[in-house]
């Protein structure tokens, strides 16, 4: 039997017979693979996933080689279990795609320029000053919480607070 597949405007033919009769492993699996590559080619239009899948059923042949060596036709096996794999590579993908079209699409509008000017502002004012105003302004952590979380005393809480809104002031200043 032959089996013909194209990759890139080139035409393949390999024998699929041919690789019945070898009982060592090496030569069943030179004999084997490029066959059944085209042949799961053909099906999936994907030659480096067919390749792939053909790889994982010669993996699992290999560990089980005593057994299916002794087979009339391990070729068989092992295309078996390629085709189970790519069926199951096909059903993974409708789920996650059935998943997908069943998901809400969200759309979120950028951001409004208050947003952005602010942004840039708590950009340049020091660190210190940018995390107490993020986490009391927009965490709305009390300044006891954020005192315990730096591990300093709410009186410098309070100071990097009342600093940061001045530098904030005169950035958002700055920007208009």
């Amino acid at each position: 039997m032959t089996t013909m597949a194209t990759h890139h405007g080139e035409v393949w033919v390999a024998d699929v017979t041919a690789s019945a009769a070898p009982r060592d492993f090496d030569e069943f699996y030179a004999a084997a693979f490029t066959p059944l590559s085209l042949q799961l080619y053909a099906y999936l239009g994907d030659l480096g996933e067919a390749q792939d899948l053909v790889q994982e059923a010669f993996c699992r042949a290999y560990a089980r080689w005593n057994r299916i060596s002794r087979y009339d036709e391990p070729v068989a096996w092992v295309r078996r279990v390629a085709w189970n794999l790519a069926t199951s590579t096909f059903r993974r993908r409708r789920t996650a795609l059935n998943f997908l079209r069943r998901q809400r699409e969200e759309h979120a509008a950028g951001p409004d320029p208050d947003r952005v000017a602010l942004t840039r502002a708590l950009a340049v004012i020091p660190a210190q000053q940018r995390r107490a105003v993020v986490l009391h302004y927009m965490a709305q952590l009390p300044v006891a919480e954020i005192a315990a979380q730096e591990g300093v005393a709410e009186g410098t809480v309070k100071s990097w607070l009342s600093r940061g809104r001045a530098a904030l002031a005169a950035q958002l200043k700055k920007e208009n």
